[in-house]
């Protein structure tokens, strides 16, 4: 087995993008120009367990061929074990051998009824992961083929579909913005076991690792014995028919991607489902396309009865019904004909936000032009100054510039989109913002005066005309 020619087979698959960013050019003008840009980061998730430390074992010979890769070994300090100071001083103490960096990322695991330790620890060690990526990062996970055979059975006991089944791949999305791989996928755990022990390499044992109350344990060390013992090449098969549910989904996907666009609407800051569009498709289709959208959110997939449930709420409720449904990470509620998908704390957000947002005063206009503004809602105001398209004229010097949120319905506005002035409350009514958004909406003023409603409308009078140079306003 060698790990350098793995590590390297998976980054010869990350997407075209992804590749030539971290491509070494060999030229010396290319080299004297990388010599003020940070080299992309190869993270490994190190446990210091055998497969992570073997993995860690190759990885410090992949450093010495790939000098344009940094290196680096992350080890999550749970601290739920009595040992774990002393596994997180083995890893440094590893590390040292294999001359990489290493960083201890101490991290606490919430302990709660009907919450799973394992699931928390799993959050909670990607969360610490994810801190140490930046773009064009790398993680690296010790993952075997032993571990897809527990994922597949973990996705069969949960009635998870091709995607679940499909488990986990070589080179894979990892939280949207990310890539992750995992060179071991393909080897067994007595080959790690044999690479080891053949270069002598030391490890740390979990003891929780032989308590079978988690389910991954009860897999390991009850349920997949009995199946190699039965049928020895159990995991392997497994594996392909992981890689073929894997190559299925990667089809439907794309099929789900063509048709998204029809039943998803923009509104403001936010991506809603077109409920009557959504009702034309047959009951299959109307299935995957609310996981495709759910997906595109970043929300976890629901389940059969779930998805069931949210489909039938959301399609056959009475036009003014209340709905609102409520699952573990996310809150979907439905206006009209349009059904939206809340974070939990967005929700509290809106519900609090009856008491009023509070305004924001910019005293000079380099605080409008150069930074990016938090707001209240926990959205991100920017503005871009440009001389062509739909645009809003720069503020005076003596104008006073706010942002304000929940302006009183009376208020009267002149959206540049429309051809008559109205109330502010019969914009958002013509508009068809939910009322729980409405008082969310950030308001740029002038001197007190509504300018623009941001992700919405300009106000006519304040666009910015000819050639000027005027605003280009951004919230995400």
């Amino acid at each position: 087995m060698n790990i350098v020619t793995l590590i390297q087979a998976c980054i010869q698959q990350l997407p075209s993008k992804v590749a030539a960013a971290v491509k070494v050019d060999n030229s010396q003008e290319q080299n004297q120009a990388a010599i003020n840009k940070p080299k992309p980061k190869l993270v490994l998730a190190y446990s210091g367990g055998v497969d992570s430390e073997i993995l860690a074992h190759g990885l410090a010979q992949f450093a010495k061929v790939s000098p344009h890769f940094e290196c680096l070994l992350v080890h999550v300090h749970h601290g739920l074990s009595a040992n774990a100071d002393t596994w997180a001083e083995h890893c440094l103490t590893q590390a040292k051998h294999y001359d990489l960096d290493c960083t201890v990322k101490r991290v606490e695991v919430k302990l709660a009824p009907r919450l799973s330790v394992e699931a928390q620890a799993r959050s909670v060690r990607y969360e610490a992961l994810l801190s140490e990526l930046s773009n064009n990062d790398i993680l690296m996970t010790a993952h075997h083929q032993d571990d897809q055979l527990e994922t597949v059975l973990l996705a069969l006991k949960r009635g998870l579909g091709p995607k679940g089944l499909s488990a986990m791949g070589k080179v894979q999305r990892f939280n949207q913005q990310h890539w992750i791989i995992r060179p071991l996928l393909d080897c067994s755990k007595d080959e790690i076991e044999a690479y080891a022990k053949r270069y002598e390499i030391t490890h740390i044992q979990d003891e929780s690792n032989f308590d079978d109350k988690y389910d991954r344990n009860f897999l390991r060390l009850d349920v997949i014995p009995k199946l190699k013992q039965r049928w020895p090449s159990i995991a392997a098969t497994t594996s392909r028919s992981a890689e073929l549910c894997a190559l299925q989904q990667s089809v439907l996907d794309e099929e789900i991607a063509l048709k998204l666009p029809n039943i998803q609407l923009r509104k403001g800051n936010d991506w809603v489902l077109d409920l009557e569009r959504l009702a034309q498709y047959s009951s299959a289709w109307q299935s995957l396309l609310l996981r495709g959208h759910m997906d595109a959110l970043g929300f976890a997939p629901p389940s059969k009865v779930q998805g069931e449930q949210i489909l039938a709420q959301l399609l056959d409720a009475k036009a003014d019904a209340n709905v609102e449904i409520r699952l573990t990470d996310v809150i979907i509620k439905r206006f009209k004909s349009e059904g939206y998908f809340l974070l939990p704390q967005k929700n509290a957000q809106y519900a609090a936000d009856k008491k009023g947002l509070s305004n924001i005063q910019l005293n000079k206009i380099e605080e409008l032009i150069n930074r990016v503004i938090e707001l209240p809602t926990g959205d991100n105001f920017s503005t871009e100054a440009c001389q062509t398209g739909l645009r809003l004229r720069l503020p005076l010097s003596s104008e006073q510039v706010s942002i304000e949120f929940a302006l009183p319905g009376s208020t009267r506005c002149h959206p540049h989109n429309r051809s008559k002035g109205r109330e502010l409350k019969k914009v958002w009514q013509e508009c068809g913002l939910a009322p729980w958004k409405r008082g969310t909406v950030p308001l740029l003023c002038y001197d007190g005066k509504l300018v623009a409603a941001v992700g919405y409308w300009i106000e006519k009078s304040y666009l910015a005309t000819a050639d000027d140079v005027g605003l280009v306003l951004h919230i995400r």
